[in-house]
């Protein structure tokens, strides 16, 4: 199978391209970041798309950091519907076979534990910005399919977490923390909201997920990529910090909290697991320490 995968150098993108390659997959991997078109040029992105003679578009670039969309809410919506406007047409007038479009669980917001574990009918509730984007997202792939007969794929991760991620997510934060005080010997880690509960799954997992959903997910459906149980942050930072070189306690910070946030979130993968077998594999536990480890690295190159 040939790939054209868009936002290829961030989190997901290379982990992505990595899992594709190893499995003998044809890939053209492209991103802002490297010298590609901004998903908002709509002429630029399909020019790439009609050049890469892709049999899947992967649509991974956008902007995904909850927080930041509190502050930049006009750049969050450009990015993340403008830019998968651009995509979609652009995969339209190549005639791509499918594309996954990798959207988010946050879109369910608030919902109450009655309703756990969510499937992929629960209605969209979003609390932030970033997730009534996604919403309006995930609604502009199911038009593309139901108007245009595109197959779409709509994916919608859960939180995903592992090597590489950014210092703006929770997991990768404390992370972060962690391994910085281990290097200049601190005995404390700031964190936010230690009550939030939410379902993990890590990226090599998610990547895996991608791939199947490519070649057996239906067009126009919706699929949750997620590991079935959740767990609390305060279960992350106790992990990281217990995995620590030295004693370290936890040190709540109120500027790291968001001003508003969904309270728990788990989701059901029975859809794509009875599909395609799918199923998250990595102990939280694992990618943790493979997360703590990544940083200890990154930490110490500078």
């Amino acid at each position: 199978m040939r790939a054209l995968v868009i936002g290829a150098s961030g989190f997901v993108g290379r982990h992505l391209v990595a899992h594709l390659r190893e499995i003998g997959d044809e890939v053209v991997a492209i991103d802002r970041a490297s010298g590609g078109p901004d998903i908002c040029d709509a002429y630029a992105i399909t020019a790439h798309v009609h050049a890469a003679r892709a049999d899947v578009v992967y649509q991974l670039a956008g902007q995904s950091d909850v927080g930041r969309s509190w502050t930049d809410v006009i750049g969050t919506y450009r990015a993340n519907v403008e830019g998968l406007v651009n995509v979609l047409a652009a995969a339209r007038a190549a005639d791509v076979q499918r594309v996954v479009a990798v959207l988010s669980a946050d879109v369910y917001g608030r919902v109450a534990e009655s309703e756990l574990p969510l499937n992929e009918d629960t209605p969209f509730r979003p609390i932030s910005p970033y997730a009534a984007s996604k919403a309006a997202a995930d609604l502009v792939c199911l038009q593309a399919f139901l108007g245009y007969g595109l197959h779409v794929i709509r994916a919608r991760p859960f939180t995903h977490i592992g090597p590489g991620q950014g210092p703006g997510f929770v997991a990768s934060a404390i992370a972060s923390r962690v391994a910085a005080a281990e290097r200049d010997g601190g005995d404390t880690v700031a964190v936010g909201t230690l009550t939030t509960r939410r379902d993990f799954t890590d990226v090599r997992d998610v990547v895996r997920a991608y791939r199947l959903l490519a070649e057996h997910g239906a067009p126009g459906e919706a699929y949750n990529i997620c590991s079935g149980t959740e767990v609390s942050v305060q279960f992350v930072a106790d992990t990281l910090t217990g995995l620590a070189r030295r004693p370290l306690r936890l040190e709540q910070d109120p500027a790291l909290s968001r001003p508003a946030d969904v309270p728990i979130l788990r989701g059901d993968p029975a859809r794509i697991h009875e599909l395609t077998g799918w199923k998250a594999e990595i102990p939280i536990v694992s990618t943790l320490a493979d997360l703590l480890d990544d940083w200890r690295e990154r930490i110490n190159r500078y």
